[in-house]
């Protein structure tokens, strides 16, 4: 048996995707295909995965993988790639210093590459500029909880979630960013009835389970809790023993929060009522969590929002204690690892800082030449630092920046100009990828080993599944290659990642006499077989984080910050006169290198949409399902509109995975400015500002592909205005706006071709070669008169040999219906029609269709078709 639980064929390792850190176990069956499901040992999620985790055999695929190292193109050894990338870093650092050199690393790395990486460039190359993309998910909790607490830790733990009286859930769409999470949340209130209020400017599928939905104003969060310190004062609910033994700046911190309920409701949108009622909530109940996310950290003020939740828990003496505190999620499988070994430029490894006595302990311990002394830059500083030439050479490892980070067509401008670009990763064609001058091979999900650390400071294992593709290594390997070439071979000397693991806990525990709640000392003699078998654990050992009421400040007590009220840096005028908020959709993740290559993933959501509020459609005259495109000084974003009250009036909402990739201007991080917290450097991706218009399309056309077109091609082709694709079980789907049928035709596989026009100039034409099907290509001047492309995808593989079948194609009555759930495939007909027979809960779905019964991730959705039956029931009896 490998790791926690299961049988003695399976293998217990870890999913990669969010900060949830579901246990997963792995089997083989007797075609030798690798199975996946939930681990029922692993504390975090009890045997549960969501849609992403349940099919990641799915994206075990060679399809894009890069398979050898690469300079400039062409393909080398090992040792040709790592002799050059340490030659050429070597090179540039004695020509212009260490500060010239920048790693930015991922989230999706285990620990212990993290910890190699991070050891090289500020104990040996000796510069600080190593950062990560976690920098755009939790860095301003990161900066919060060292304000407050004197050490980044996170007090609580998932059990909380089930033993609290209210969660408040602030800029957190759990049922779509954490759905394993969000099902144990609704388990908890069916059976302890714990209430929930959720704070969001959109309507959520998290909303489904409120008791109170808060829609304030984009970025008023901060005057929505300092608005409850001060009713939390002025009410008396204060824990006076515990601010006074175990608190300090709490007179500085309620005068500047200091506002009268008619202030808070002008600065939040929301009404007296509103505000009167969240406030008596937390007021009334003791056992409260406020679990936050993006919507909370991803703002210039994003650090000032989360110190000022966790004032209020500090007021009330909420924290330290079952089912009570502030508790950041963060959106990365490893963000919290890479936090305890310093993966972010402003930090030194095992939760330790910049100060002269820390820099010197760690230079000792790692006994480092050329220790760094001063923070480095952070991620958007970092690529503003590569744009002006400052640095000349970066290795970014396991991320796509010019998709991800804000302000993307000038990040992918500097990284074009930058002198030197290496990058390791698993896929081989990304839009960063293609600015690197050397390409690295790293191995994906179920090639590697080591350690990764989720959201409630619980370290598990990762384990090797299968070979690795190719030539691929694992990124600590490669790092510990490239160093010993430039001349630090005796300290990157590591043979297996349960040598860096024990270091790296070795370095926690070094002169640490209970100064920081980091120290794994219990884990750091671990022989390489207990590694092997290591179970789930969590830091600190056997306590809760400030139980005893001391927390890692220099006197022990939490302190409680001044609050001043910031504004969003991008503010709203004539010219961008609407709010862009940007998220996750319910089945995809991040850019889509892994997910982008199962076909049932995009089936709840094939495409990208834009989430239009109906008074601004009106006002643009634009109709659901329209072209629209937004516009600011930065770029341009094309995409479909979804019509819907859910966001409010002013207020857009857009996916962050699509890319060109995927399809045309559809990369959302180009509108967002690099706008940053000031503090934490963390990017206020929730808040640009845009203008929107509805294009006009000459001809639609939906098509079905066995062959991928060509993505150059398809981008720069005359007269093109819009296309976006995804996977399908026979090969890929295409819906594209253009003026001029013919000029996308000889993309296409020519062969034998049959085309119907219709009085009406439609057009349907299907390609063949060898006697099967190749394409199908419907087009018309008006996209409602087109088939849907899950219908036209059933016709792929029907021998349609004449015009006359293929003018009839569309007649079929086949269910097209969007779905809902996408772990059985259970389309919105379907359960309309078992609610118009009588089903009248999801429990009664479940029973009939499954939809419901896996990750949960569809409940939400499903809730909404049985609250809108309610209705056509009382319209029917009338």
């Amino acid at each position: 048996m490998n790791g926690s639980g299961g049988e003695l064929d399976g293998t217990c390792t870890t999913c990669p995707y969010c900060g949830v850190g579901c246990g997963v176990q792995a089997r083989r069956d007797k075609l030798n295909t690798i199975q996946i499901s939930g681990d029922k040992d692993h504390p975090a999620n009890l045997g549960k995965l969501c849609i992403k985790g349940t099919h990641l055999a799915e994206t075990m695929v060679p399809t894009g993988r890069l398979a050898e190292p690469e300079i400039n193109g062409a393909p080398v050894t090992w040792a040709q790639a790592t002799d050059h990338v340490a030659a050429q870093l070597r090179r540039t650092i004695a020509e212009h210093g260490p500060e010239s050199v920048a790693f930015y690393l991922s989230g999706q790395l285990l620990t212990e590459d993290y910890y190699v990486a991070n050891k090289l460039m500020k104990g040996f190359i000796g510069g600080a500029n190593v950062d990560t993309n976690s920098r755009l998910c939790m860095a301003s909790a990161v900066v919060a909880h060292k304000r407050a607490f004197g050490e980044d830790v996170v007090p609580c733990s998932y059990t909380d979630l089930e033993q609290c009286d209210l969660l408040v859930l602030a800029g957190s769409n759990a049922a779509w960013t954490h759905p394993v999470l969000y099902q144990r949340i609704v388990r908890a209130k069916q059976t302890r009835g714990t209430k929930v209020a959720v704070i969001d400017p959109r309507r959520t599928s998290t909303c489904d389970i409120a008791d109170l939905h808060l829609p304030l104003r984009p970025g008023s969060d901060a005057a929505l809790f300092n608005g409850l310190l001060t009713y939390l004062h002025d009410t008396d609910v204060v824990d006076r023993d515990f601010v006074t033994t175990c608190t300090e700046g709490g007179g500085e911190a309620l005068a500047a929060a200091r506002l009268e309920l008619d202030q808070v409701a002008g600065l939040t949108g929301l009404t007296q009522e509103q505000l009167l009622e969240f406030y008596a909530l937390f007021a009334e109940h003791r056992l409260t969590v406020t679990m936050y996310s993006q919507g909370i950290n991803q703002s210039t003020s994003g650090t000032d929002k989360a110190n000022a939740i966790i004032n209020c828990h500090l007021l009330t003496g909420r924290i330290g204690a079952p089912g009570q505190g502030p508790f950041s999620i963060t959106g990365q499988p490893n963000a919290m690892g890479g936090r305890e070994v310093g993966g972010m430029a402003n930090q030194l490894a095992a939760h330790m800082d910049f100060d002269p006595t820390h820099v010197d302990r760690v230079g000792r311990f790692w006994r480092a030449p050329a220790m760094a002394q001063a923070p480095g830059l952070k991620a958007v500083e970092m690529f503003d630092a590569i744009a002006r030439g400052e640095i000349k050479a970066i290795w970014i490892m396991g991320t796509n920046p010019v998709v991800s980070l804000p302000d993307a067509n000038q990040v992918n401008q500097a990284l074009t100009d930058c002198p030197f670009v290496v990058v390791s990763d698993c896929i081989r064609d990304t839009a960063t990828n293609a600015c690197a001058d050397v390409l690295l091979p790293a191995q994906g999900w179920g090639e590697k080993e080591g350690t990764v650390t989720n959201s409630e400071r619980c370290i598990s294992r990762q384990r090797r599944l299968t070979e690795p593709f190719a030539q691929a290594r694992e990124d600590w390997r490669i790092v510990c290659e490239v160093a010993a070439k430039m001349g630090f071979a005796e300290a990157f000397a590591y043979t297996a990642p349960s040598e860096i693991f024990a270091e790296h806990a070795r370095l926690t525990a070094f002169e640490n006499q209970g100064e920081r709640l980091l120290d794994l000392s219990h884990l750091a003699t671990l022989s390489p077989t207990e590694y092997e078998q290591l179970q789930p654990t969590y830091w600190p050992a056997a306590q809760r984080p400030f139980a005893n009421g001391r927390f890692a400040t220099t006197n022990g007590r939490a302190r409680m910050i001044s609050v001043t009220l910031r504004p969003p840096e991008q503010q709203t005028s004539s010219d961008s006169p609407l709010i862009l908020n940007t998220g996750r959709t319910r089945d995809q993740w991040h850019t889509m290198t892994r997910t982008g290559v199962t076909a049932k993933l995009f089936n709840h959501t094939d495409a990208p949409r834009l989430h239009i509020h109906p008074q601004d459609a009106q006002q643009r005259a634009i109709t659901d399902g329209a072209l629209v495109q937004l516009n600011n000084t930065l770029g341009v974003l094309r995409l479909r509109a979804l019509v819907t009250e859910d966001t409010q009036p002013g207020v857009l909402f857009a996916p962050i995975h699509w890319h060109e990739r995927f399809a045309s201007h559809a990369t959302v991080s180009q509108m967002v400015a690099a706008a940053t917290d000031p503090l934490s450097g963390q990017p206020e991706s929730k808040h640009a500002v845009v203008e929107c218009q509805p294009l006009v399309a000459g001809r639609w056309v939906r098509l079905l592909s066995r062959r991928a077109l060509d993505v150059e091609q398809l981008q720069t082709l005359q007269g093109m205005t819009y296309w976006a694709t995804a996977p399908v079980a026979q090969g890929w789907q295409y819906e594209i706006a253009l003026d001029d049928l013919s000029m996308l035709l000889p993309l296409l596989e020519r062969g034998d071709c049959v085309t119907y026009t219709d009085s009406f100039d439609n057009d349907r034409i299907l390609g063949r070669r060898a006697g099967h099907t190749q394409w199908l290509l419907f087009a018309s001047g008006d996209l409602e008169t087109l088939p849907a492309l899950s219908h036209i995808q059933k016709q792929l593989d029907t021998e349609l040999a004449d015009w006359q079948k293929l003018a009839t194609v569309t007649t079929s009555q086949q269910d097209v219906s969007a779905v809902i759930c996408t772990c059985f495939e259970v389309r919105e007909a379907a359960i309309r029609a078992q609610i118009d027979c009588g089903a009248a809960s999801v429990e009664e779905l479940g029973k009939q269709l499954l939809c419901g019964t896996n990750c949960g991730s569809c409940v939400p959705e499903l809730n909404a078709l049985l609250a809108q039956s309610v209705p056509r029931a009382v319209s029917a009896q009338g």
